[in-house]
């Protein structure tokens, strides 16, 4: 991913915050040259047995996934391969009208964070099931009502046989923080101010997001 310096994230911090609060990756794989590549919407977390604090380019870190064993992407997996994750945080369009100024051109503001590293797959049916539960327990933790999953567990082991699970050994990241920093710090204040009145949350989160730029 092309980020100009502009965009960059302030710190590592801003990528691992993006991803967990929008953990629906985009998972990229080469496949054969006759199939071309793969890319599939999963869920993904912070494996919990990873030890220490993410570095500042995310390397070093482990991440778990799952997904339904029909997909072709399944079987097309090879461990030790590359793969691509792509996270998409808050964004939203710019109308020039924001600017109140001439001339001026639309954009949109965006934030994404391109994951790449290595996949294995699990094997274990134990390990697939705690791959399940931790994704659970993560989602539920920082998105859900705290739903006790143990009435469930009996149910989970019934779907097991439909799912693949995996862990992605990062190996680098860029973040993307596209916020209209390009532009004056009064205009950019005008955009921020635009997004945060507007009653789409994806807007508003774009807002705030903007509001802890340096």
């Amino acid at each position: 991913m092309f980020v100009p310096p502009s965009y960059r994230e302030p710190d590592g911090s801003w990528m691992v915050d993006l991803m967990r609060k929008n953990p629906l990756a985009l998972c990229v794989t080469n496949g054969a040259a006759q199939d071309g590549p793969f890319a599939t919407h999963l869920p993904v977390i912070r494996d919990p047995r990873m030890d220490g604090n993410w570095t500042d380019d995310l390397s070093g870190g482990l991440l778990l996934g799952h997904m339904n064993l029909q997909n072709p992407h399944w079987a097309a997996l090879r461990a030790g391969e590359p793969v691509l994750l792509v996270f998409t945080g808050p964004n939203a369009y710019v109308s020039p009208t924001v600017y109140k100024k001439s001339p001026a051109a639309p954009t949109w503001d965006f934030t994404s964070v391109h994951v790449h590293g290595t996949v294995e797959k699990i094997e274990s049916p134990e390990d697939t099931l705690e791959v399940v539960k931790s994704t659970v327990r993560a989602f539920e933790d920082d998105l859900g009502t705290g739903w006790d999953m143990k009435e469930s567990e009996g149910y989970f082991r019934q779907l097991l046989p439909g799912v693949g699970a995996f862990r992605i050994a990062v190996t680098a990241a860029e973040g993307m923080f596209k916020l209209s920093q390009e532009q004056e710090p009064h205009v950019r204040d005008l955009v921020r101010e635009s997004f945060a009145e507007r009653p789409c949350g994806r807007h508003r989160e774009t807002a705030q997001l903007m509001s802890k730029l340096p």
